[in-house]
């Protein structure tokens, strides 16, 4: 099968037309989730979409020493840290082109941001926001750019009652080790959870959503950002576009992942009108996975995955296991 098809089955539908229609559903009673589905969310990940493919897995396995879980060749499935996730993606072969606005940022947790900052300061990386720690402060952190221009920002959340439920989380997930094959990260340096930041115009009806559509549980409101947990080291952060790095826009080079063993019940869910559909039917044509894509309010692609045993999927599935 061409490399082309088989991207149309990891990225769902990737060659159907948008349909995305804002606040279509606004009216509507919310479709609760199902016990029969009860999350079932066992991984979090983002595809994000490259010009040069190559460029920006050297960038994510030398530069930041990221591990490949899966390389399918037109995508490389990178391991950040317990169930978190991020895919980078040919744009040639996927549902996004680069050129679109890069409305996203990935926050790659970790407690040892002095280091972290001591080694990337001193590379030639793209610094957005420099680290400028502040006492009493609910996190501190700083932000790179990498290759094309997606943001990138190292975070430690610290003791605060704003973090009361958050901290606790954090401290139960050990730190992966960024000594991937090609890492030139200094030994001893890793991450332990990523929050994948998003920006709305209507931050209270997307509470509401992920909330009351998706089924997850706030566990950190820092007021014009609400982080939600979607696995034990994965999470969404909802940001209020008037106060964030990135304003609202309506085409956006990124698409929410969530992994689930429960792919036909968040399905049948989304059926019953809990979100848009982009296509009637699950992705079934390929023996790696399992997939749909949906779309949120306010025009973010959310795909569902579930990965089946292949040669290809050998390590992912094994550090999904554990």
């Amino acid at each position: 099968m061409s490399a082309r098809l088989v991207h149309v089955g990891l990225v769902a539908v990737g060659f159907i037309a948008c349909g995305a229609s804002g606040d279509s559903d606004e009216a509507e009673e919310p479709s609760p989730v199902p016990a029969a589905v009860d999350l079932g969310i066992t991984a979090n990940n983002a595809f994000w979409y490259y010009a040069d493919l190559e460029a920006a897995t050297e960038f994510y396995t030398g530069t930041l020493g990221l591990h490949v879980a899966a390389d399918y060749g037109f995508a490389k499935i990178l391991h950040i840290a317990g169930s978190s996730y991020l895919t980078l993606v040919d744009e040639e072969m996927g549902m996004h082109s680069s050129e679109e606005p890069k409305t996203v940022a990935l926050a790659l947790v970790t407690d040892q941001l002095d280091a972290w900052w001591e080694y990337l300061s001193g590379t030639d990386v793209a610094t957005r926001n420099e680290y400028t720690p502040r006492d009493g402060s609910a996190h501190d952190g700083f932000v790179i750019l990498d290759p094309e221009g997606y943001f990138l920002e190292f975070e430690r959340f610290n003791p605060h009652a704003e973090n009361e439920r958050f901290l606790p989380v954090l401290d139960r997930a050990e730190t992966v080790l960024a000594d991937g094959a090609d890492s030139r990260v200094p030994a001893g340096l890793g991450f332990k959870a990523s929050v994948l930041w998003l920006y709305y115009r209507d931050l209270g009806a997307m509470q509401r959503f992920w909330e009351e559509r998706i089924g997850l549980e706030m566990i950190a409101d820092q007021g014009w950002t609400k982080i939600y947990q979607t696995s034990p080291t994965g999470f969404v952060g909802l940001v209020d576009e008037t106060r964030g790095m990135h304003s609202f826009t309506d085409d956006k080079a990124v698409t929410v992942s969530l992994w689930t063993d429960q792919l036909d019940d968040w399905f049948e869910h989304a059926r019953d009108g809990a979100f848009e559909l982009r296509s009637d039917t699950i992705e079934t044509g390929n023996p790696r996975y399992r997939a749909f894509v949906g779309y949120d309010p306010e025009g973010y692609f959310v795909e569902f995955d579930t990965f089946l045993p292949h040669a290809d999927n050998e390590r992912l599935l094994e550090i999904l296991a554990n």
